[in-house]
């Protein structure tokens, strides 16, 4: 008997051994019945069927192989399994063993047929395989698209909703450390509750725009007519307030006026003076240089200390990237999500600008910004 004859002759005892399998799986929702436990299986299995009986040439076979089979324009039956088993609690690794054991079940009932006399045709098994791995494939694209998508709700959600006390306790903390009636002692702690409010604020909105970034076409500038170099020196003034300790010195060799967003260069002017104050050696000045073009503003951040390690240096301007490679040189709490450099890097990138940064031992570590002035 053919594999897809098999399939569909013996369709309940596989969604039997199915339906075994994922009642052993744990998860953190209510226990699931017949119909959720055997889920969309059915249909793919039927999927599978319809595949192993249809004509496949040798340049199709090596497509699918290689992961570039047709798309369907309908939503599969295994992309709507992931749907529904991501709602039920299943993790990704809970989904993709349910794959490994319908494919255990199937090919262990049929090859038992085969001991017995039934002839063993090859191409059905491989057929077999590339159909499961298919599957397999559009669950798992699925779920992590799901998965995103909520994440990055979860987190516009979170910022909106957090701008607004956020707002009200900088404002409080703000009249507090000028009220004239507070002692020194009093008015110490209300700047501590300011900065820290401050800080948190300037997280949130770099999650919002973490969140427009992968949700849309990018972080939105509005262009308006002018001079950065007061902006930059403002940041560097405010920087300096903040971090005493720091010896940042600010150099603009002449006015640098274009089109572009004050405030999301400010963004960048400040994500990248912090980035060198952090990670910069205390004892060596930063160095900010800005300078204009006939058609680009140039500017520079220069720090000296411990250079960016190898394997982040690609990496730099990708938190998750960032993460990721970290494996030999994990940050310390203090070093936060790292969002301060994707955000600049995606605001440069709005303003068709380009970001790059140079470190090695010797020479510290710069980061240059090249934006058109329109």
């Amino acid at each position: 008997m053919r594999l897809p004859d098999f399939i569909l002759a013996n369709l309940e005892p596989i969604l039997q051994a199915w339906e075994d399998f994922a009642d052993t799986l744990k998860t953190p929702g209510a226990d699931l019945d017949r119909v959720g436990l055997r889920d969309h299986a059915e249909q793919m299995l039927r999927a599978i069927v319809l595949d192993l009986r249809t004509t496949q040439t040798v340049q199709e076979q090596i497509a699918k192989a290689q992961g570039m089979a047709p798309q369907s324009e309908e939503e599969t039956p295994a992309e709507t399994h992931a749907m529904t088993r991501l709602m039920a609690g299943f993790s990704i690794d809970q989904m993709v063993s349910e794959y490994r054991a319908l494919r255990t079940s199937v090919l262990s009932q049929w090859l038992n047929q085969v001991k017995h006399g039934t002839t063993l045709e090859i191409d059905d098994m491989n057929r077999f395989h590339e159909a499961i791995d298919q599957a397999l494939a559009e669950s798992i694209a699925s779920y992590s698209r799901a998965v995103e998508a909520s994440r990055n709700v979860f987190l516009g959600i979170l910022g909106h909703d957090l701008r607004t006390p956020l707002g009200a306790i900088l404002l409080g903390a703000d009249m507090l450390r000028c009220s004239p009636t507070l002692d020194k002692r009093g008015t110490r702690v209300a700047t501590q509750i300011y900065t820290s409010v401050r800080r948190a604020s300037q997280i949130v909105g770099d999650l919002l725009d973490l969140t427009r970034s992968q949700m849309g076409p990018g972080i939105p500038v509005k262009r308006t007519p002018i001079d950065l170099a007061p902006l930059c020196e403002r940041i560097v003034e405010e920087i300096r307030a903040f971090h005493p300790h720091a010896d940042i010195l600010f150099e603009a060799q002449s006015p640098a006026t274009g089109a572009f967003d004050g405030p999301r260069m400010e963004q960048v002017f400040s994500n990248i003076i912090s980035n060198a104050v952090q990670h910069g050696a205390v004892q060596s000045p930063i160095t900010v240089r800005l300078s204009a073009a006939a058609e680009t503003v140039l500017f520079t951040v220069h720090n000296h200390g411990n250079p960016i390690p190898a394997e982040v240096l690609p990496f730099i301007f990708n938190p998750m990237g960032r993460f990721s490679q970290r494996s030999a040189t994990e940050p310390s709490p203090a070093e936060g999500l790292g969002l301060g450099l994707f955000i600049a890097s995606e605001i440069v990138t709005a303003h068709h600008g380009e970001i790059q940064v140079e470190s090695d031992p010797a020479s510290g570590t710069v980061f240059r910004v090249t934006v058109p002035v329109r």
